[in-house]
């Protein structure tokens, strides 16, 4: 993992997502402005707004942004780019977005990695709850057990059951130190009550085509990076981190029910603003955005990705960071990751 936001590279792509308000439109943008105070809102936005992206164009969080832009250009009758500012975790990202003016046109598309893992990491230049604004988070997903075939366990009980049998003597990838995938792994070890091996890779990438390959035995990964191999049947799924069982692999339990209840780890994309942006303005920025979770044109493509809608309150996304923060920071101590 690179330092955090004193070094990585910057790059940007921005693309317009351009839609002209429609036919109906005007409709859901005034009742939008006159639930936020339409009067103070008079000429907002008066251009192009952007959404800050922290990885590179291509990747799930990059897909998110691009989705949201769209709706919101439609809805606030202005284009919304997205500029990829990558680097150092993230944090590069967060910073800039930190520091830009209030006004309603610089949004954050931030994920569980900035604002709840990274910050208990290390020193970064923002602070997770006093230098951003929630609007709403968008999606949010899960993370699968992928095992290869060669291991001898065949659900979580076996898994835990093997590890205790040989300490220290499993391993399993990740993307990275101090990675969700890595403390998503954390947090099962510390419930369970069991050691293993972390071997660290620079990527997902990697990280799953050791996995495939009979290298590493385990990856907590994501939903999406571990299904399509499931599917092939190249790799067995030993369990789910979500609540309930996933439309994508209904045969496959959650850890939950496997004898860990409340084990429950979720990824997310959400939008954040800076600090001070004023109330109405966010009130109308979430607005333009909260009716695309009702839309299923938007939620089929989250679908795609194995995401889910949510477009929650400002206030569900500060219960949730708040939860977040407690949750990630346990998994942060146990497995001793830091920034590098």
């Amino acid at each position: 993992m690179s330092p955090a936001v004193s070094a990585g590279v910057r790059r940007s792509g921005p693309i317009a997502a351009g839609y002209r308000i429609g036919m109906t439109a005007p409709v859901m943008l005034a009742v939008t402005l006159a639930a936020a105070g339409g009067s103070a809102l008079a000429g907002w936005p008066d251009r192009p707004l952007r959404i800050v992206v922290p990885f590179p164009a291509g990747g799930s969080t990059d897909a998110v942004a691009r989705l949201s832009a769209e709706w919101m250009a439609r809805s606030l009758g202005q284009p919304v780019t997205v500029e990829n500012r990558t680097g150092a975790s993230g944090t590069i990202a967060a910073e800039f977005v930190a520091q830009a003016a209030p006004d309603g046109h610089t949004l954050f598309m931030a994920s569980l990695a900035q604002l709840s893992i990274v910050p208990q990491m290390g020193k970064v230049r923002y602070d997770p709850f006093r230098s951003f604004a929630p609007v709403t988070v968008v999606s949010r997903s899960y993370f699968a057990l992928g095992v290869h075939p060669s291991l001898p366990a065949r659900d979580v009980k076996q898994l835990v059951a093997l590890a205790r049998a040989r300490p220290g003597e499993l391993a399993y990838g990740s993307s990275g130190n101090g990675s969700a995938a890595h403390l998503t792994m954390a947090l099962f070890l510390q419930r369970a009550g069991i050691t293993m091996t972390h071997i660290p890779y620079k990527g997902v990438a990697p990280a799953i085509a050791d996995l495939v390959g009979g290298h590493v035995p385990m990856v907590f990964g994501s939903v999406s990076e571990v299904l399509r191999y499931y599917k092939a049947g190249k790799l067995r799924v030993l369990g789910v981190s979500s609540e309930r069982r996933l439309s994508q692999m209904p045969e496959v339990p959650t850890v939950a029910e496997q004898g860990y209840p409340g084990y429950v780890v979720t990824t997310w994309n959400g939008l954040v603003a800076p600090a001070a942006t004023p109330e109405n303005l966010l009130a109308a920025l979430g607005g333009a955005l909260r009716p695309a979770c009702r839309d299923s044109g938007f939620a089929g493509r989250l679908a795609a990705m194995d995401a889910e809608p949510w477009c929650s309150s400002p206030a569900e996304f500060t219960e949730m960071l708040k939860a977040d923060w407690a949750r990630w920071g346990d998994a942060v101590r146990h497995s001793g990751a830091r920034l590098e």
